[in-house]
């Protein structure tokens, strides 16, 4: 029987992953329209309204056609639809590796345990560091990921401290990103290396393929 549960959904493509500890791989993308949050920063601003529904079926087998054993749902913030729980099991049964990017500032006690969660620690800089949902970190598995984007060296003291309190390193692999166009990769790699942390630096590996504004990649 098809499922009737449906999704805003922004867009559907098919692009090379350019964040994370698979970046460089070919990749499925689900980005789904809504996002609570308006960080300073944010480069996805489109996907805060625009967007149509569709069953998850429908999802499903569009991204079938890319034949790819990589998918992430992304957003804005995916976890607002309730729908999306559904559609990352069912991805789950089909796909190799299923990856859910999330925003950090709501549970993600609901999600599959099949699913990789790469979830965001909100920095002072983005405006909506008193959103973080730090009861998520005790849910992190060895295969999830932590990211932090960086505005500038402020924000970069704040997560250094944070990495420090939660013993990030020792749940899972944290990304330290600068935002792009603001802090210089080889200015944090310098702060990374002088400070002998235990991070992997991010960067957005897209927007050095295709102009930093291009959608659909």
């Amino acid at each position: 029987m098809a499922d009737s549960a449906r999704l805003r959904i922004n867009e559907i493509f098919h692009s090379i992953q350019g964040e994370g500890t698979r970046a460089g791989l070919p990749c499925s993308f689900i980005r789904t329209t809504g996002c609570h949050l308006r960080c300073a920063w944010c480069d996805t601003q489109y996907a805060f309204y625009e967007g149509c529904w569709l069953t998850l079926d429908e999802i499903i087998e569009r991204v079938r056609r890319y034949d790819c054993p990589l998918v992430e749902v992304t957003g804005g913030e995916p976890l607002l639809q309730p729908a999306v729980i559904p559609l990352l099991a069912r991805l789950c049964d089909e796909f190799d590796t299923v990856m859910l990017e999330t925003s950090g500032a709501v549970s993600i006690a609901p999600v599959d345990p099949r699913v990789v969660r790469i979830m965001d620690i909100k920095c002072p800089g983005s405006g909506e560091a008193e959103r973080n949902c730090w009861e998520n970190l005790e849910l992190l598995t060895a295969r999830d990921e932590l990211k932090f984007v960086l505005l500038n060296r402020a924000d970069y003291d704040w997560a250094r401290e944070v990495l420090k309190r939660y013993d990030l390193s020792r749940r899972c692999p944290v990304l330290f990103a600068p935002v792009f166009g603001q802090l210089t990769p080889r200015e944090l790699a310098t702060w990374i290396l002088a400070d002998r942390l235990n991070v992997r630096l991010g960067l957005q590996l897209h927007k050095l393929i295709w102009p930093p504004t291009m959608r659909g990649v």
